[in-house]
């Protein structure tokens, strides 16, 4: 998949092509189902499919304020992209001078640019100065430009209503099983291995501390997570707890991971973790006892949920 960096302005022309447009943070089950429509359709009359977003996320420049925590970083979102059949993903810097633009000044960039054939979109999608442009808009200009425009129904398999907003509002309450049936797939935190307190180590349950990449965190507890890394071939079994260990008076927010198949030196390694199921909320202990007894009774827990869902 080609990748573009240019500005609205500054992208060639390259000729025809179906196009989908959108934000598409966290790539959720309805993203996808439109992506891979728009890559069939475009196979389907031998044009190459490309995806049109932004980076950074328009919030951040027009209401800084209302900025969402993102549940993908720009590399992951590309990567999906590619794997639902995207030839080119044209990623536009999101700035204060775009954000002022007409979408019909919007419109004719990507009509000099891309020649859309077929345009897909969701059917809130909305852009242009004061987000004045939606699906009207777009048929309204679709009809002159040659431009078959299709909006989409992005709804969540209980009928309600698909959006990265609902996904941030299940991992807000811990709801990760919610967070994966709206995704498609569980939620993922990537990131390098860092040195932590060694706290995990003194209670005999050393752990993996993650540095993440993702800004959107699952609410603070433990939870059940499939944890990928250094060339594992299958997912391992891990207890990730989420929070800031108040036992010991924590003020600093941590992701730390105990393996219990793992022996081993992690620090500086990528790793992964598939968040796929919530023990119990962040807890206050008495102290390091009362901890250690309930460290063993959530890996017991753990292990009896992991043998039940991934090997039953």
């Amino acid at each position: 998949m080609e990748v573009w960096h240019h500005p609205l302005e500054a992208a060639p022309a390259v000729g025809p092509h179906v196009v989908t447009l959108g934000n598409f943070d966290g790539v959720h089950r309805g993203h996808r189902e439109l992506l891979e429509h728009a890559a069939r359709r475009a196979r389907e009359q031998r044009l190459p499919a490309a995806v049109v977003t932004f980076d950074p996320h328009p919030t951040v420049i027009v209401a800084p304020e209302r900025k969402p925590l993102l549940l993908m970083t720009l590399a992951q979102r590309l990567a999906v992209f590619e794997s639902t059949g995207m030839d080119l993903a044209w990623v536009i810097p999101f700035s204060r001078a775009f954000s002022e633009l007409s979408p019909e000044a919007f419109l004719r960039q990507l009509k000099r640019a891309l020649s859309p054939v077929e345009l897909h979109v969701g059917r809130a999608f909305a852009f242009g100065r004061d987000r004045a442009g939606d699906v009207a808009t777009l048929e309204a200009w679709g009809s002159p430009a040659d431009c078959e425009v299709f909006a989409h129904a992005l709804k969540a398999s209980d009928g309600g209503h698909l959006s990265s907003t609902r996904i941030r509002e299940a991992l807000n309450q811990g709801d990760v099983d919610q967070a994966a049936e709206l995704l498609g797939h569980p939620y993922c935190l990537t990131g390098i291995v860092m040195e932590g307190d060694r706290r995990g180590r003194h209670l005999g349950f050393p752990t993996a501390n993650l540095r993440w990449d993702q800004e959107q965190l699952p609410a603070n507890g433990v939870y059940v997570t499939g944890a990928t890394g250094r060339g594992w071939q299958e997912a391992r079994l891990g207890l990730t707890n989420v929070g800031e260990k108040p036992t010991f008076e924590g003020r600093r927010l941590t992701v730390e991971t105990f393996l219990p198949s793992f022996e081993g030196d992690l620090y500086g390694a990528s790793l992964e973790l598939k968040f796929l199921h919530r023990l119990r909320g962040e807890q206050r202990f008495e102290g390091p006892d009362a901890l250690r007894a309930q460290i063993a009774s959530d890996v017991a827990a753990g292990q009896a949920w992991w043998d039940n869902h991934r090997l039953g």
